[in-house]
């Protein structure tokens, strides 16, 4: 059961797979190559896996900031965003750039380098500790561990902001005041009976629909110096809102001329039309 012990046959098994690859020629069988190569993959990604547990086991104050996970596109948030980075910088100090480009890939290889030394310094590290005292973290352990947590987070920032655009302190706070914006408009639609809690609670599909079309209203006419406050200029708002601008200019011209009766006509309209 301990860590350091499951790290030990983990990393066994990364070296054995690595052994079996070196000495296969990939030419005269690429079946086995691939084959070879996924179990790769597999058990870096245990590797990994085992080696984020012993961090939180043994580092947990001391863990770089993951803040900028929330500058990325929500596709790249997966189970395996550490392994894809780990082949990433296993293929930047081989020379080869898959997905940036040679430029930025020539940057990033010095990251990818010291990347790739810390996590053999940790399988070492730690290879010896499990054979020695398996149930303790003596501190030269622990810099090891600091050291490899935070080159990870930093060639994993730069790799993806390399790869896609990603989001700025003010396109994050734009976000949240979206959500905010949301959170009132149910809130509002449940005090004046648009929705019912049982519909909340059971995911009614319908939901899709109503929730954003009454957060417009709310935005325009209930909210108007929230994230869809027209006083601003189209590059200010959210790029969900700011393709709409005119569009939604109009829509707040035609709101204000109804009546209190009209709108909540309007709205209960919008609760149930598809």
């Amino acid at each position: 059961p301990r860590l350091l012990s499951q790290f030990f046959f983990a990393d066994e098994r990364v070296t054995r797979v690595v052994a079996e690859i070196n000495g296969l020629d990939a030419e005269l069988d690429p079946q086995q190559y691939l084959v070879l190569l996924n179990q790769l993959h597999l058990s870096q990604a245990h590797l990994l896996a085992i080696l984020e547990r012993i961090m939180e086991e043994c580092i947990p104050t001391q863990r770089h900031s993951r803040d900028y996970l929330v500058k990325f596109p929500e596709e790249l948030l997966v189970d395996n965003l550490g392994n894809h980075m780990l082949f990433a910088a296993e293929c930047l100090l081989a020379g080869t750039f898959l997905e940036v480009e040679e430029a930025d890939g020539a940057q990033l290889r010095p990251q990818a380098r010291n990347l790739l030394c810390s996590l053999e310094l940790v399988r070492t590290v730690l290879r010896e500790q499990s054979l020695s005292q398996p149930g303790s973290y003596p501190e030269p352990v622990r810099a090891v561990l600091v050291q490899f947590d935070r080159l990870f987070a930093e060639f994993e920032l730069s790799y993806v902001s390399s790869l896609v655009a990603v989001k700025s302190p003010e396109e994050i706070y734009r976000q949240q005041e979206i959500i905010v914006l949301f959170c009132e408009t149910v809130e509002r639609a449940l005090r004046l009976g648009y929705l019912t809690q049982e519909m909340i609670d059971g995911y009614e599909p319908l939901l899709m629909f109503t929730i954003p079309r009454l957060a417009i209203i709310s935005g325009l006419l209930i909210y108007p110096e929230g994230p869809l406050s027209l006083e601003q200029r189209p590059e200010q708002m959210s790029r969900v809102f700011s393709p709409f601008y005119n569009l939604l200019k109009k829509i707040r011209d035609l709101l204000r001329v109804l009546s209190a009766e009209e709108l909540g006509l309007l709205e209960r309209s919008l609760c149930t039309a598809e």
